[in-house]
């Protein structure tokens, strides 16, 4: 399917009839050739569906379907259901953050309403071998939504004072930050603790695995 969707439900009957089939499988009837290994091709899996489904807003900071204002995320899960890894919401914005909001923010946009397409993503399996699971549509709850904008605030007023460094992966109960650069020379623009401008890593928020599990277990009826 090439051409954006026209509706949701559009969108879930051609994201549920890709359930089953592999990754090789897929990418061969795209015309996509499959990498041995995704060290040096962290996105290739979500770019195959975003192929697949017709999405086309690449790497801007938008939903992957704005129309229907939906983005796509693949996980990774073992056997169990578990995810294997965090998930990556998007870039995280480190000057001109004064007086932004939660609700005008890129992520709260992203993770107001998300296909998620699940890939069983066993060691066993080389990365064409890997299994598209059954894609579900999900929207935070009130609850969940709270626990992210919290996080989010916490976060972005560490930023903003300055004290990007003291952030770690253990800052936010469902949120992390993190170094988000192809390499350790890809350095932009911050706020120092003196609120001069000084250099860092780009950084991106990725959901915790508890918190995607969460997601996962509240869809599919598992503990």
């Amino acid at each position: 399917m090439s051409h954006p969707p026209l509706s949701e439900s559009e969108l879930l009957t051609a994201a549920q009839a890709l359930s089953g089939l592999t990754l090789a499988q897929l990418a061969h009837d795209n015309n996509i050739q499959v990498p041995e290994t995704l060290l040096r091709n962290k996105g290739w899996i979500g770019n195959l569906l975003e192929i697949a489904l017709g999405a086309h807003a690449g790497s801007k900071p938008m939903q992957d379907f704005p129309e229907l204002g939906i983005e796509l995320k693949t996980i990774p899960i073992d056997s169990l259901g578990k995810p294997l890894e965090t998930t990556f919401v998007c870039v995280t914005p480190l000057t001109s953050i004064s007086g932004l909001q939660w609700h005008q923010s890129n992520i709260a946009n992203k993770l107001s309403k998300v296909l998620w397409v699940p890939i069983l993503s066993e060691k066993k399996f080389t990365v064409g071998e890997r299994l598209i699971g059954t894609p579900f549509l999900w929207q935070p709850s009130s609850y969940q939504a709270h626990l992210l904008q919290q996080d989010w605030e916490e976060i972005m007023e560490l930023i903003a004072m300055g004290e990007i460094d003291s952030i770690t992966g253990k800052t936010g109960q469902v949120l992390q930050l993190r170094p988000k650069a192809a390499n350790s020379k890809a350095l932009t623009d911050a706020i120092g603790r003196d609120g001069q401008p000084v250099k860092t890593l780009p950084r991106g928020f990725y959901l915790k695995i508890p918190f995607t599990h969460d997601i996962l277990k509240q869809e599919f009826g598992y503990n």
